[in-house]
């Protein structure tokens, strides 16, 4: 399978007008990715309580994101999500993601977003490592 990136990502894909747009600082040498995003009232499970799908895709892509900057082109093998709290529209979010270690194929990375301060949502993800990549 080739790995194409056409920046159209819903979490970080600058020509996809309908998502989230999350620019991120990455640091190789902490293996870690880190942004900020406010979430906006379209992405409401419940009202004024973000759609959990929102919560593990932001997950997952920060995940992706510390594998990446560490030299990794990944895709998503397994994530297990533990929502804390709920994450209220509109809110500024922290989310952070760390490469934990490396198996052969795979790379394990945490994730988790923070909300003043307090963690509201945690990942353990499982990326594999793929062969193919393509920028266009």
């Amino acid at each position: 399978m080739q790995i194409i990136d056409d920046h159209r990502c819903f979490i970080c894909g600058k020509d996809n007008q309908i998502g989230l747009k999350a620019e991120f600082a990455l640091d190789p040498e902490k293996r870690r990715a880190e942004t900020r995003v406010c979430i906006g009232a379209e992405f409401q499970g419940w009202q004024g309580i973000t759609h959990g799908g929102i919560i593990s895709a932001l997950l997952d892509e920060i995940c992706a994101q510390a594998c990446m900057c560490c030299g990794f082109t990944v895709v998503t093998s397994e994530i297990k999500i533990r929502y804390k709290a709920p994450v209220p529209t509109g809110s500024m979010v922290t989310v952070i993601g760390e490469v934990t270690g490396e198996r052969r194929r795979l790379i394990d990375a945490k994730g988790r977003i923070e909300l003043d301060g307090k963690i509201v949502a945690e990942a353990e993800v499982i990326m594999f490592r793929t062969e193919r990549f393509v920028k266009k």
